[in-house]
């Protein structure tokens, strides 16, 4: 059965995106594996609660996301 996980900051994405990713998602597996996939495709979108997440040893928040791209963590 083809698995993908998104997991997503927690209130980033509203329930017309998550539909979009869960179908664009299974139209991606149906073009790999053929029609076969699409009834056993699971899509699991997960939200993870505000600075429950992190990348190279940074706690990551939303508002650590929205600053500049530019600047790295230890700018912050």
């Amino acid at each position: 059965m083809p698995f993908a996980n998104f997991k997503v900051p927690a209130g980033t994405l509203d329930e017309k995106q998550k539909e979009r990713i869960v179908t664009r998602t299974t139209e991606l597996y149906v073009e790999i594996y053929g029609e076969r996939a699409r009834a056993n495709t699971m899509v699991l979108v997960e939200e993870v609660t505000d600075g429950g997440w992190g990348i190279g040893g940074n706690v990551l928040t939303l508002a650590t996301l929205e600053q500049s791209p530019e600047q790295s963590p230890e700018q912050r």
